[in-house]
């Protein structure tokens, strides 16, 4: 679609969004011409728009002439109750899981069809891991993922598998009735393990964050295959997941005024 066409039945709020989610991992920086082909507006009313963004903060400019995202959006974003709360809580224990285990320590929750990395934690020597605080990965090829998953509804685990199952290894479960038995596995036994099924190499276990019986997040450890103690992992795994989830309920009964 070329042309004002492509801006047919958009608001101008949908176009400004669409600048700014032009921008990803993969396109931290980006020109003019760029953003207007990702947003999939006119170059004209990319030029607007990257300009207003740019004088409110949203957008900065480097001297090449390209645009990344700008502190006011990074300013917004610690403000999310998920940054402000949860991060808040979770990270003494992360700390004190990544010194015990060694290990990847992950935070993730669910957003929709996704695990959205909340916070991460890892070593020099940690085994090398592609997920990224605010990154997404689907939640079939991750041990946090499929924590999530697990617990999400029937109509829910029925809508993702609906949608095609990314394979991104050969270990990767991709069979709809295969990865409901494992997410029923996963519920009576109260953990996640996976086997190179996002990355060769690496092996993920995760546990559920529970605050007053219902799933906030999930926390996850992610290993080298070649040295990876399930049980070993889930002990300690569980103790710190509990120890947040009970603060989170803490949290709350104080703001809602109950002693």
């Amino acid at each position: 679609m070329a042309g004002n066409s492509r801006q047919s039945g958009r608001s101008v709020t949908e176009r400004a969004l669409s600048v700014l989610t032009a921008f990803g991992p993969d396109a931290d920086r980006l020109s003019l011409t760029e953003i207007s082909h990702r947003a999939e507006i006119p170059l004209a009313t990319a030029h607007r728009l990257v300009g207003e963004l740019e004088n409110w903060g949203a957008l900065q400019r480097d001297a090449a002439g390209r645009y990344a995202i700008g502190l006011r959006l990074w300013e917004l974003g610690l403000l999310a109750p998920v940054h402000t709360g949860l991060r808040g809580v979770a990270m003494p224990y992360m700390q004190q899981l990544h010194e015990q285990t060694g290990a990847n320590v992950q935070l993730a929750v669910r957003d929709g069809l996704q695990a959205v990395y909340v916070e991460k934690l890892t070593g020099r020597r940690s085994t090398p891991i592609i997920s990224r605080s605010g990154g997404r990965l689907p939640l079939h090829t991750t041990g946090v993922g499929k924590v999530l998953l697990a617990h999400a509804s029937r109509e829910e685990v029925q809508e993702y598998c609906a949608h095609h199952l990314s394979r991104h290894t050969p270990y990767t479960i991709v069979e709809p009735g295969r990865l409901v038995r494992e997410l029923g596995g996963i519920q009576r036994r109260g953990f996640a393990w996976t086997t190179e099924e996002m990355t060769l190499g690496s092996c993920s276990v995760a546990v559920p964050v529970l605050s007053e019986g219902e799933v906030m997040a999930a926390l996850g450890l992610v290993v080298d295959s070649a040295r990876a103690e399930v049980a070993k992992l889930v002990r300690p795994l569980s103790r710190s997941a509990g120890s947040i989830g009970d603060r989170l309920a803490e949290m709350n009964r104080t703001t809602a005024g109950v002693e």
